[in-house]
Parts: C-alpha cells; sequence; structure tokens
C-alpha cells in the first residue's frame, strides 16, 4: 500500500503541471491582462510602483509567445525577471533560480512558494488563500460527512425495505430533489428559514456580533475562550449552505447506493449466508454492503469536483468567506494572480481526494491489492 501511495504521489507531479500549464494558457486568453489589472491600479499606486511591479512578473514586455513563455517562466519561478537574457536563468544569489534558495535559487513564482499579490488588494496570494481555507474545507467537508452518510443510509434501508412506503418516498424526495437548481434550492431556503420563519442564520459563519471576523487571529482568540459556542455557532451557520449543496448529491447516490445494494443482495454468496441461518444485519452489513460501498467510492471521487464548483455558487449565496467566493470576487474584479491561486490549490485538493478514494478501496474491499 505504501508502494502505491508513493506511486500516486509521483504521478500526481505530471497531472499537476498539466493542470498548470492550462490553467496559464487560460488565463492569458482572457481579455486584458495582469498588467491591465495593475496599472488600473496607478490611483492607488506610483509609477515606479507598478514599474517594480510589472519588472517583477515579466510583464514589461511585447504580446507574442516569446513573452508569454517569459511570463510563464517567471510566475513559475524557473527565471528570475529582474535580469535580462540569459541570466535570467540564475538567482540574485548566481545559482539557478529554480533551485531552492539555500541551494542559491530564487524567491519568486511558484516553485518558491511565492504565487505573487493580488492585483486588486496588493496583499499576498497565499496569504489571502490562507484566510479563506478554513471556511472552505468547513463547508466542504461537512458536505461531504453529510452526503455520504444520508445516502448510505437512505439507499441501504430502501434496498432492504424494496417498495415499501419509504422506498417509494425517498424515490419521489430523490426526483424532486435531484431536478433542483442549486441556486434556486439556496434562494427558497434562505427566505424559507429567514424573513418568513426566522429559525436559521442566512449569511455568513459566525453571528457578527457575538463573534470576531471568522479567520482572524481575534477569532480564533476568542473561538478558544469559548469553544462549545462557537462550534454551536458555526454548526448553525452551517445548515442551510451544506443541505443547499449536498441535497442533489444525496438524491442522485441514495438511488445509485440502493441498485448497488439490490445487486449485491442478489448474490450467490448473499443467498449462501442467509441460507446459512446468519443474522439479517450481519448477512447486510457484513457481506453485501461492503460489495455495494465500492461503486459509491468511484461516484463520490469522480463527484468531488462537482462538490467544489457547487460551493462557488452557494458561499456566494449565503456570503460564506471561503475560497468559492473569493474566487466570483477575483474574477470580477480581473485578479489574474489571485484566481490562479485558487485553481491551483483547488486542483491540487481535488487530486488528493481521488488518491484518498484509491486507497479507500483497498479498505473497503479485501481482495483489492496494490503491489
Amino acid at each position: 500500500m505504501l508502494r502505491f501511495i508513493i506511486r500516486r504521489l509521483l504521478g500526481i507531479i505530471p497531472i499537476f503541471l498539466g493542470v498548470i500549464i492550462v490553467s496559464f494558457a487560460l488565463m492569458q486568453m482572457a481579455p486584458g491582462g495582469p498588467e491591465a489589472a495593475i496599472q488600473g491600479q496607478q490611483r492607488r499606486l506610483t509609477n515606479e510602483q507598478v514599474d517594480s511591479w510589472l519588472a517583477r512578473w515579466c510583464l514589461q514586455r511585447e504580446d507574442d509567445l516569446g513573452a508569454l513563455a517569459l511570463e510563464f517562466g517567471g510566475w513559475a519561478g524557473i527565471l528570475n525577471c529582474r535580469n535580462q537574457g540569459s541570466e535570467m536563468l540564475f538567482s540574485e544569489q548566481g545559482g539557478l533560480n529554480f533551485l531552492p534558495a539555500f541551494m542559491g535559487g530564487g524567491d519568486n513564482g511558484l516553485l518558491h512558494g511565492d504565487l505573487g499579490n493580488s492585483t486588486n488588494t496588493g496583499r499576498s496570494v497565499q496569504e489571502m488563500i490562507g484566510e479563506r481555507v478554513p471556511g472552505t474545507l468547513m463547508l466542504t467537508i461537512t458536505a461531504l460527512v453529510t452526503w455520504v452518510s444520508v445516502a448510505v443510509a437512505v439507499g441501504v434501508y430502501a434496498a432492504v425495505r424494496r417498495y415499501s412506503l419509504f422506498d417509494h418516498g425517498m424515490t419521489f424526495f430523490s426526483y424532486v430533489f435531484y431536478s433542483l437548481p442549486t441556486f434556486w434550492l439556496g434562494l427558497m431556503l434562505i427566505f424559507l428559514f429567514g424573513p418568513l420563519l426566522g429559525w436559521l442564520p442566512t449569511g455568513g459563519v459566525v453571528n457578527p456580533r457575538d463573534w470576531p471576523a471568522f479567520g482572524s487571529p481575534q477569532f480564533w482568540s476568542a473561538a478558544g475562550e469559548r469553544p462549545l459556542d462557537a462550534f454551536l455557532d458555526i454548526g448553525r451557520h452551517l445548515i442551510l449552505p451544506v443541505t443547499t449543496l449536498v441535497a442533489v448529491n444525496i438524491a442522485a447516490d441514495s438511488r445509485f447506493v440502493r441498485a448497488s445494494m439490490l445487486d449485491a443482495l442478489g448474490q450467490d454468496y448473499v443467498r449462501t449466508a442467509r441460507a446459512k441461518g446468519l443474522a439479517t444485519r450481519v448477512v447486510v452489513g457484513k457481506h453485501a454492503f461492503r460489495n455495494a460501498l465500492l461503486p459509491l467510492v468511484t461516484n463520490v471521487a469522480l463527484s468531488l469536483p462537482f462538490l467544489f464548483s457547487g460551493a462557488v455558487v452557494t458561499e456566494t449565496i449565503f456570503s460564506w468567506p471561503g475560497m468559492g467566493r473569493m474566487f466570483i470576487e477575483a474574477l470580477g474584479n480581473r485578479d489574474y494572480f489571485l484566481l490562479m491561486g485558487i485553481l491551483l490549490v483547488t486542483s491540487m485538493i481535488i487530486l488528493l481526494a481521488n488518491l484518498v478514494a484509491d486507497v479507500v478501496y483497498g479498505v473497503v474491499d479485501p481482495r483489492i491489492r496494490y503491489d
């Protein structure tokens, strides 16, 4: 298993490199560019600051393929844009620029952990993403656990109680929720539980009257002093966005689990287990369920990108301070460096999640061995 994980981690490298190149190319195809965005900030920045920023990222060049290659090299950290010509391969310390700083390399670009600065705020992209990652992970992990738990429980019970009132009822609700657009469902939940009933908060992560801004040092300090209060407040704010995010997935995967369980319950080994006199819970839980779970693992792994893309809409609707909402804001501001940073972080999370899904295969089904 360890060798398999190492091989998969090494295999992620060329995939991630492809994501970097494609993302950079897509950003270049967008109208304007980072140079236009930073030049649009001249009311807040001096000409010297603008020129320095453009020079640091190889943006003071003609718009051709050679210039794009230089710009990519500077953003990736392969080239040192402060130098000219062949000297761009070398850092200020004299070593090859792509090497780590302690080996004489440079300090700019992706290879050195520098994703640049926001063209809208001037802040470090890493710092801005770091502030939003906890919010996105909190929302998506809660949604994922809720999604899988409810879909599995409903699907298994519907299969065991086939054609029962519960099965027919869940079939009806599954088709209804599967047909609902995420943004419309979110807006309806806000209207129903907010202005109409007033039962649940409809925006943010915590009550701003009781807590400092979520993600700030002051918030974490206050949450450390009152952890239970913070947990309950965040939990109340999670209910509506999580419901919006997973309703469609639960509707689809509960039917998927039901079909897998029905197929497993009809297999010879299950009939043999029943003939041996084993209890129903043992037959269902030990023999049928583990085999029915494999297709679900595949389906969840393939659906993870849609979970993150759905978070973009959900975070925007519920004013949730996560990377999805920040992506929409950066898109509106044409903040190219921030957009690239969010795309790379999200891509890496999805790649690692698919690796976890492959590992789960071996845990769920002992017949699967990774040599």
